[in-house]
């Protein structure tokens, strides 16, 4: 296969997830606004964090009031991480691949664009944003299910699904990595069971954000609790948005191209690093701060080793034309 069409194919897949991912979360944070007591204030800055894109924030907006974040979450043209942009940059990379994938994937995606795009201004509204975003995370499961339904698992489909579960894996790191620090600014002094009962919801959020609640439950039978919630997110090997199943999954493709050692030896190292971790510790925020900017910074590093070993062989530094902190 050619580097250049296996890295439009990765680049689809991961673009896809990000939009499906900003989407949920999006979702998610409108109904814990709704579930919070009044005099509780949600911090809308904290889906911004999550992101990572604060800077290009600041620089375009005075402050982090609710109608500007979705507008910069949902259709900023100047904000490379906006779910528009994502879905631009998907049809793009299905348009210039539109030989190896099945002709309904390639429509459904101009058909998501289509609908990101002309239903923007309802969907920044809050009488229709949940419509717009629905649309937006169930027509992304749709071409998931499409793209492994009716297309070859060939070399191909193995890199979209390396670039769908490392930006899996990715997206879940960043959630916990903020959680319920930034997304909550307490100014109720709220104590005892009122306390333990906003923590609950703060880390549900967690959950509903990776559609995680329902399959949670079903694993974990008492209530919420933020050990039981890092250890599902971070060690289930069951629960497809768990971080250590996403890099099962892209050490199971990695697998199957010619040419992984390198990629594949540290995808397991990745995958072993969460699964080995203690859990105790990362209770303190200090630590899980640590704990996951060492798991981001490995798989930027098997990222990069990805780039360089199919996309740009002998280039030095991995070059990326669609860098993973878009």
């Amino acid at each position: 296969m050619l580097s250049r069409v296996a890295e439009r194919l990765y680049w689809m897949a991961r673009y896809l997830e990000r939009a499906e991912n900003t989407a949920r979360m999006v979702t998610a944070f409108n109904h814990l606004a709704l579930d919070m007591p009044r005099q509780v204030r949600l911090s809308w800055r904290g889906l911004v964090a999550i992101t990572g894109n604060e800077a290009v924030f600041d620089a375009r907006y005075p402050e982090y009031t609710e109608a500007d974040v979705i507008r910069f979450l949902l259709g900023d043209p100047r904000n490379p991480g906006s779910i528009l942009h994502c879905l631009t940059q998907a049809r793009e990379n299905v348009r210039t691949t539109r030989d190896r994938v099945p002709t309904e994937v390639w429509e459904t995606v101009n058909e998501l664009h289509l609908h990101a795009r002309y239903k923007l201004d309802a969907g920044e509204g809050k009488r229709g944003r949940y419509r717009y975003l629905s649309q937006i995370r169930d027509r992304c499961q749709q071409i998931t299910g499409m793209l492994a339904g009716t297309m070859s698992h060939d070399q191909g489909y193995e890199f979209i699904r390396a670039g769908r579960n490392l930006e899996r894996a990715d997206m879940t790191s960043r959630l916990l990595d903020v959680g319920a620090v930034g997304l909550l600014a307490r100014e109720d002094g709220a104590e005892g069971a009122e306390a333990l009962a906003m923590e609950g919801l703060l880390w549900m959020n967690v959950l509903r954000s990776l559609s995680a609640f329902q399959m949670y439950r079903q694993h974990v039978r008492r209530r919420i609790n933020p050990a039981d919630v890092l250890r599902y997110l971070i060690q289930d090997t069951q629960f497809p948005r768990a971080i250590a199943h996403a890099l099962g999954e892209v050490e199971g493709s990695l697998a199957r191209l010619p040419r992984g050692d390198l990629p594949l030896r540290l995808a397991l190292q990745v995958k072993r690093h969460a699964l080995e971790a203690d859990i105790e510790p990362l209770l303190e925020a200090r630590v899980l701060h640590r704990f996951i900017d060492d798991l981001q910074r490995e798989m930027g590093d098997l990222h990069g080793l990805i780039s360089n070993t199919w996309f740009h062989p002998g280039t030095a530094g991995g070059r990326q034309v669609q860098t993973a902190g878009d």
